[in-house]
């Protein structure tokens, strides 16, 4: 694990995760700050709803921590450009992932994105040597992208489309497409037919299925269950993979795990108090509370200051 340390306020990690082995995340936006305030988000409602490209978080800062982290050599297979919010906002993205490039190339690249700046030529030249993009598709219609996504003012379904699949035929990074599935509102025939003619028009390597197992921006989403999972992995075929809560997550790291769970077993404390002791990023502590959860591990609640989580004894 990172030494939790002050002078990585951007870097988290690194994760154990099934898709991408032990990748470590780089924050390159505040929290919550995105271009889509989607109803299943986990860290809550998007409270800067923008699509405007700042340097949010300077550069230099980002840099500073990959050199002070990477120079040491350390065992990852992924930097990954992810956490809180939209990375593709980032107006220096470009700068960063040729600084790693540059400096570090042993390390491969990827970049979580909701795909809505795919659009823009200029993100496409900055981010077009990164090893590996996973964008997200939740609908195969625009009214059902306007249900789901809630896009801030000026972001067009159609715009994000023809982005997404111009990006992919042109583009040498490999392609990971996600949807995520929501019972009710995207999980049924004819949603589900719109989907993958979609997912059929761009180019991508792998369709990686995933859906709710935490708790959501909203009250009554609702994950699909692993049956209906089932037949739609099997609806979109062969290179369609089921992800999430389903695949059996597993921590190679157990030292984060057991402190967590040594703190939940003494007192109940909600997702800032269990950040605020063990110094661990907000994505780290929500993995290993769905691994808590997922093994039925956990009492949890909503009190006056939100959420509260206690080991069960």
């Amino acid at each position: 694990m990172m030494d939790n340390k002050p002078e990585f306020k951007h870097l988290f990690g690194p994760v154990p995760s099934r898709r991408l082995g032990l990748s470590l995340g780089v924050d390159l936006v505040p929290l919550k700050t995105c271009n889509l305030n989607c109803v299943y988000r986990e860290c809550g409602r998007t409270t800067c709803l923008t699509n405007k490209r700042e340097s949010y978080v300077v550069a230099e800062e980002i840099i500073r921590e990959l050199s002070c982290y990477l120079k040491k050599k350390r065992k990852i297979d992924y930097i990954t450009f992810s956490g809180g919010g939209e990375p593709l906002l980032n107006s220096e993205i470009g700068r960063i992932i040729s600084f790693v490039k540059k400096n570090f190339p042993q390390y491969k690249l990827a970049l979580l994105t909701n795909g809505i700046l795919l659009s823009e030529k200029s993100v496409v030249e900055e981010i077009k040597k990164i090893d590996l993009i996973v964008p997200s598709l939740d609908a195969g219609t625009a009214e059902t992208f306007y249900s789901i996504n809630r896009p801030c003012s000026g972001v067009i379904f159609e715009d994000f489309l023809d982005g997404l699949k111009n990006f992919t035929f042109n583009s040498e990074s490999s392609v990971w497409l996600e949807i995520f599935l929501i019972k009710g509102m995207n999980d049924f025939d004819d949603e589900l037919s719109a989907l993958k003619k979609i997912a059929e028009s761009v180019r991508c390597d792998k369709i990686q299925l995933n859906t709710v197992d935490r708790p959501t921006a909203e009250v009554g989403i609702e994950g699909v269950s692993y049956e209906k999972m089932l037949e739609i992995k099997k609806f979109f075929g062969e290179k369609a993979e089921i992800i999430g809560k389903f695949a059996g997550k597993s921590f190679s790291d157990s030292n984060s795990l057991g402190l967590i769970a040594n703190c939940l077993e003494r007192r109940p404390l909600t997702l800032d108090d269990i950040m605020e002791i063990t110094c661990l990023h907000i994505n780290e502590v929500n993995k290993i509370l769905s691994v808590l959860e997922n093994e039925n591990r956990l009492e949890i609640w909503e009190g006056e200051r939100g959420i509260f989580y206690k080991l069960k004894k």
